[in-house]
């Protein structure tokens, strides 16, 4: 089963002591030691690089990314097909932010369904399933 990581699950292992800290690790070990297929894409990375440089924690931003590509190779891309998907989702889909919309659009057009994340706006988009945590 190929599950796509969304930016908290590495974002809350590296952080502060929180309710979803220890579920998010497990996962993060299930997909090193193999037992999930899992997968990212450039904008998830690109959603850790920001995060932790606007944040003034540009050592963190580098080791957070090193180490969850680490454990989690394969990496798609963001293209101007999942571009212009997004888009239509952002007309289709009422409340759907635009990093959901790209993200449900790598999905979309890498046939996968399953997402790893604590971000309920993925409970509504249909043909997408968002794993509990």
């Amino acid at each position: 089963m190929r599950v796509f990581i969304d930016s908290n699950i590495p974002m809350y292992v590296a952080g502060g002591e929180h309710p979803h800290r220890e579920s998010a690790r497990q996962f993060l070990a299930a997909v090193r030691d193999g037992r999930i297929d899992g997968c990212t894409s450039t904008e998830v990375l690109q959603e850790i690089l920001y995060r932790y440089s606007a944040l003034g924690r540009t050592s963190t931003a580098s080791e957070v990314y090193d180490l969850f590509v680490e454990i989690c190779p394969v990496v798609l891309s963001v293209t101007l097909a999942e571009t212009d998907l997004a888009r239509d989702l952002l007309l289709e889909v009422h409340g759907i932010s635009a990093r959901d919309a790209i993200h449900a659009a790598v999905m979309q057009n890498h046939d996968i369904h399953r997402i790893a994340t604590f971000d309920a706006g993925f409970d509504g988009l249909p043909g997408l399933e968002r794993l509990p945590l």
